[in-house]
């Protein structure tokens, strides 16, 4: 057992993306984080109460992280993001969500890129810290049907913009994280 740490952190500037399976640790890490760099944090929340297991999640999401600034958007992440103070620490927890309500709200792939395109041009206008929660669905089984063939590979190719635009990003498994790094680096 490692011993809790209590000190302030110092996160970097931009983005950090956190990115991993269902319960590995995503969400939680991106609370620790913000609750350790002593900032000003807005959540800004994708999640929608469809169902009643969705509202009991929701709920309980709610009670685990501190009384911070919460910005309920489940479609709209480019106008959240600017109600946020600039040098404030946000977390978008998360693109998963985000993506599916895109898609369900009748959004083509194309939009869906324009949206996110926007999204992470608001990202690097801010002065100050985000942290962006994702799923990472295309490790198991392909999907049986054609929505979840599709939308596994859209929240692929929004979860590479993502990275590929972040100052660090992390895949966790089991609570546990691997920083991700650029391919290309083998090659030098």
């Amino acid at each position: 057992m490692q011993p809790e740490i209590n000190s302030d952190i110092s996160l970097p500037l931009g983005l950090i993306v956190l990115l991993g399976g269902a319960r590995s640790g995503k969400s939680s890490l991106a609370v620790e984080l913000a609750t350790r760099s002593n900032k000003t944090v807005v959540f800004i929340a994708t999640a929608q109460a469809h169902d009643q297991d969705m509202k009991n999640r929701i709920v309980r999401h709610q009670a685990e992280r501190p009384s911070w600034t919460t910005i309920e958007s489940p479609i709209e992440l480019n106008a959240a993001l600017k109600d946020c103070p600039a040098n404030s620490l946000v977390i978008i927890d998360c693109l998963t969500l985000w993506v599916s309500n895109l898609m369900l709200a009748g959004y083509s792939e194309t939009e869906i890129h324009t949206a996110n395109t926007r999204t992470l041009a608001a990202i690097d206008k801010r002065t100050g810290t985000t942290i962006a929660v994702s799923n990472e669905v295309g490790l198991g089984i392909v999907p049986e049907t054609t929505i979840g063939r599709a939308y596994r590979d859209v929240l692929g190719r929004v979860n590479q913009q993502w990275v590929r635009a972040s100052s660090r990003s992390l895949f966790l498994v089991a609570g546990m994280a691997v920083d991700l790094y650029e391919p290309k680096e083998l090659f030098k």
